[in-house]
This record gives structure tokens, sequence and C-alpha cells, in this order.
């Protein structure tokens, strides 16, 4: 089974069969069928990719609902923390952090559904980052929250003093202050 479930209602990780010789590798990094076959119904429809530098911390973003997004985050270059902070209402996991080192080595992916914050740091000298949506981005929809905030505890594994941040990503509200509109449904 190329899925991983977390203890984060819908939060998934995708580790796909490699298929390796003296020539190099092949995997498919999405397939329909596959995904299909074990419950995730999903249509993508935006592919976003970034490449960063060491330090760089993008995040914790999000698309408040009736555009929020679905993302399937990947790495083809270097190696990142990944970081989601689940937003949900009435969430088992609501307000809980969950992290996971994503590389081009590792090959893992993380589905991370609607009503979550999302971010990553980047842990190598650069790093390349892919991910798909299940939404189109709506600037007036954007979201975000507090990379530092205190009651989230989040360990970026990167010094304060070498994290490279936008300055959007300096304003963001604290958990408690965020303001959005996701419930969790069962």
């Amino acid at each position: 089974m190329p899925f991983i479930k977390t203890d984060f209602p819908g939060l998934l990780i995708f580790e796909p069969k490699i298929f390796g010789d003296d020539r190099g590798y092949f995997y498919e990094s999405y397939n329909a069928q596959t995904f299909a076959a074990e419950g995730v119904e999903i249509k993508f429809v935006q592919d976003n990719q970034a490449r960063s530098v060491y330090g760089v911390v993008r995040g914790l973003h999000f698309q408040l609902n009736p555009h929020a997004q679905t993302k399937l985050i990947r790495v083809l270059q270097g190696n990142i923390l990944d970081v989601v902070v689940d937003l949900r209402k009435n969430s088992p996991t609501h307000g809980q952090v969950y992290t996971l080192e994503l590389s081009a080595e590792n090959k893992k992916q993380l589905m991370v559904p609607q009503g979550f914050a999302h971010g990553y740091s980047v842990l190598s000298e650069t790093a390349e980052v892919f991910y798909k949506c299940d939404e189109f981005y709506h600037k007036e929809n954007e979201g975000g929250l507090a990379y530092n905030d205190p009651a989230l505890g989040i360990d970026w594994k990167v010094p304060a003093d070498k994290m490279i941040l936008s300055g959007k990503d300096l304003v963001h509200p604290a958990f408690a202050d965020c303001k959005h509109n996701f419930v969790f449904e069962k």
C-alpha cells in the first residue's frame, strides 16, 4: 500500500514504488487510479514549483473556503522540513502540528487536505519543491499563520539567525488570532 495514514484525519504520506537499476530509477509520482484505489479521488487543477536556498521558511499558508486547497507536495532536489497545522474546528487534531522531512532522495510525498496551514523550511543548500493543488490560487482568499507562534512550538530545524522569510510571512497572526472558515467533517 503506497499510502501511510497519519494520526491527522485526511493527512497522508504517499510512498511511491521505485523501480531502480544501474541506469537510474523510475516511479509514478501521481496516478489517479492508484490514488482512487485508496479512496483518494481528487482532481488536481494546478501545479506549482519553487526553488529556494538554505534557511528559507515559506508559510504557514492556506486558502479560505470556497477556494481551499488540497496539496500533494514533493521535493525534486534537496530536502525540506514540511510543516502543517490542522486549522479545522472540531478535528481531533485541531491546533496540532505535523512535520515530515521530504527529500529528492526519500521521494516521499505529503498530501495535505483542505483546512490545514502549510509551510516548509529548506534544509539543504537549495531545494526545488513541486506541488499539485485541487483548487486554483485566489489571492483574495489567502490566509496565513505565524511561523513562530510560541503556542505551536514549531522547530523549523533552521537557526533563527539563518531564517529567510518574506515580508508577508513575518506578519501573519498567531493561531489564537487566526481567522478562517474550516470545520472538520467526518
